[in-house]
């Protein structure tokens, strides 16, 4: 089976207005080149951009552990995937770990955090796509793992692993994801979305 390198590089989003750049490039590819690498200066710029996301009160309850391939804490991410995502993401160059601090150590709630989190996901993966980057987030993880792996706390729940890296192409992958890897990408019409605009 042969695939375009095109389709997995180049894949904008249809959008009904113009959007920011760095948001119509942005996807979640599953084929990455497992010789590239991620530099500091890549990094400290992705986790920048999610320092500075927007946070509820300015709590910040979002911590984060960075993996690179070839290290311990990469491969104990990995071992904790399920389903498609142990086939692919051992290829990337890094693996982002998104935890939500969803209380204080005193035991004060932050009943926010999770969507904190997700802000600054969201910033850092627009961040990796002006890096030259592409990110992936994936919650198909078994969390026990993970929990016990870095021994976190209580008030610390994973929520997300991000892989981050560069595009490959898509007849790299086995059949089945290859085929959604080049699938139109699709999204629900705003109609649908916004229930009320006036």
């Amino acid at each position: 089976m042969s695939f375009s390198p095109a389709l997995t590089t180049a894949r904008l989003a249809d959008t009904r207005v113009p959007i920011v750049d760095e948001l119509a490039r942005r996807w979640s590819p599953r084929s990455f080149d497992p010789e590239a690498t991620v530099s500091d200066a890549q990094l400290d710029a992705l986790l920048e951009a999610a320092r500075w996301a927007p946070s509820a009160s300015n709590n910040q309850p979002r911590r984060f552990i960075v993996a690179r391939r070839g290290t311990h804490a990469f491969d104990a991410m990995v071992s904790a995937l399920m389903g498609f995502n142990a086939a692919w993401a051992h290829q990337a160059s890094a693996l982002i770990l998104g935890i939500a601090e969803t209380s204080t150590v005193d035991g004060d709630p932050r009943p926010y955090s999770e969507y904190d989190l997700g802000q600054a996901v969201a910033h850092l993966s627009i961040q990796a796509e002006n890096e030259g980057l592409a990110t992936h987030q994936m919650a198909g993880v078994e969390w026990d793992r993970i929990v016990a792996a870095f021994d976190l706390t209580e008030n610390l729940k994973p929520i997300t692993i991000t892989a981050v890296g560069t595009v490959d192409d898509a007849d790299k992958l086995p059949e089945a994801l290859a085929e959604r890897e080049t699938a139109p990408r699709t999204r629900l019409p705003l109609e649908e979305l916004v229930l009320l605009r006036s």
